[in-house]
């Protein structure tokens, strides 16, 4: 029985939905179809055709489908033979440019390797430029992209939704600055030029809500006598009296805690910084962790949801919000900020490495070799006294070492 030519069928290519490359047999002069996803979350498929030309193998692209049907790739997958057996055949000489959501893929392929694992980069580089670039720019190619056009996505954006346009801004210049070091294009249409040309005036930062510090006790005492699941509970107050970030309260385990030295090793995957940070547990918290260990069996999340598993992202927020409190989770990091300026004598590197910030001055974080571990730890116990009402404002008189 003779073998069929051909293996792809007009059915198949209308209706195939699952990513890869599909050939279309021995008698096909090396014609596949390539059906990959786009940022946009659509399926693209397009035509190549491998073959050997001047003694090396080259992919040609033959035209996305269905503009271009399985009979038309075919018949070009023959011209293109017929072409190379007469000497005919051109490559190499003329690139393809890519269009901007093509060069995008490539950018996002680029930064992959360097995103840390588990953290959302990818999916905020897609969304920002789903919903603002690629509607503009997605088609159009990489050379042709003006600083208009890039104009023209930014400015219906940057007064109400400054932060967003920034970011959106930030992700065309990285594709074109790829653009520029391929050979495609000699500018950035959305570097220095479009800065100089926004408008520099706009709607003011809106900060997260938080309570004022004196108002932060009286949050907790809220909290506990909701009656709300006790994991939440304990998590809030944890949070409050850590001046951690949600996420890592969340996510804290119980392998991370050492209750003999009074610290928790938050692991560098789950810190904004990328380092670990070592928080030290004052008596407040340490009873808030006791507390937790009725929760579960001393494994795995400190704070675990009623059906298992770390608390859901919206846990803690959903709380606050349904108890009235006029302050998100992020907040609360605010009001200890503000407390510790206020009324305690700590110097400023204390309080901002109690909230795991990183030392902006090059030169200063090149010296600063500690952590201040302790003198943070006695500034948080004068965080706990202060929230618990054992002392005045500056937190019971427990003093900072010198």
């Amino acid at each position: 029985m003779m073998e069929r030519p051909y293996r792809l069928s007009a059915r198949f290519v209308a209706t195939i939905d699952r990513p890869g490359r599909y050939g279309d047999g021995r008698g096909s002069g090396g014609l596949s179809l390539l059906v990959k996803h786009t940022i946009r979350g659509h399926l693209a498929k397009s035509w190549a055709q491998r073959l050997h030309v001047d003694g090396r193998q080259r992919n040609l692209g033959l035209g996305s489908w269905p503009h271009v049907s399985l009979a038309e790739a075919r018949v070009k997958c023959a011209l293109n033979l017929a072409a190379r057996q007469r000497g005919e055949l051109v490559t190499g000489r003329k690139r393809t440019v890519p269009t901007f959501e093509e060069a995008a893929e490539k950018v996002i392929a680029v930064h992959r390797a360097g995103w840390k694992a588990g953290s959302r980069s990818e999916e905020d580089w897609r969304r920002a430029l789903r919903d603002y670039a690629i509607p503009k720019l997605g088609g159009r190619p990489v050379d042709g992209i003006t600083t208009s056009d890039v104009m023209d996505v930014l400015l219906p954006i940057w007064n109400e939704k400054r932060v967003t346009a920034r970011r959106v801004r930030h992700r065309i210049s990285a594709v074109m600055r790829w653009a520029v070091a391929r050979g495609y294009r000699e500018d950035n249409p959305a570097g220095e030029a479009i800065g100089a040309a926004l408008p520099k005036n706009g709607v003011r930062a809106q900060h997260l809500a938080a309570l004022p510090y004196a108002e932060v006790g009286k949050a907790i005492e809220t909290v506990r006598g909701s009656g709300a699941y006790p994991g939440t509970v304990l998590a809030f107050e944890f949070l409050v009296l850590t001046a951690s970030r949600s996420g890592e309260v969340r996510g804290a385990q119980w392998e991370e805690v050492d209750l003999d030295a009074r610290e928790w090793r938050i692991p560098p995957e789950r810190m904004k910084t990328g380092r670990e940070h070592r928080v030290p547990l004052s008596a407040g918290a340490l009873a808030v962790l006791r507390a937790a260990r009725g929760l579960a069996d001393g494994s795995g999340p400190v704070f675990p949801s009623a059906r298992g598993g770390p608390l859901s992202k919206l846990a803690i927020a959903k709380l606050v919000r349904d108890l009235g409190i006029a302050a998100v989770p992020h907040g609360f990091r605010s009001s200890f900020r503000d407390w510790a300026a206020e009324c305690s004598d700590a110097p400023r590197e204390v309080c901002e490495l109690a909230l795991a910030h990183v030392n902006t001055n090059a030169i200063e974080a090149a010296y600063r070799r500690t952590d201040l571990f302790e003198r943070r730890r006695a500034l948080m116990e004068q965080w706990a006294a202060f929230l618990a009402g054992s002392g005045d404002a500056r937190g019971g008189g427990v003093g900072l070492p010198s």
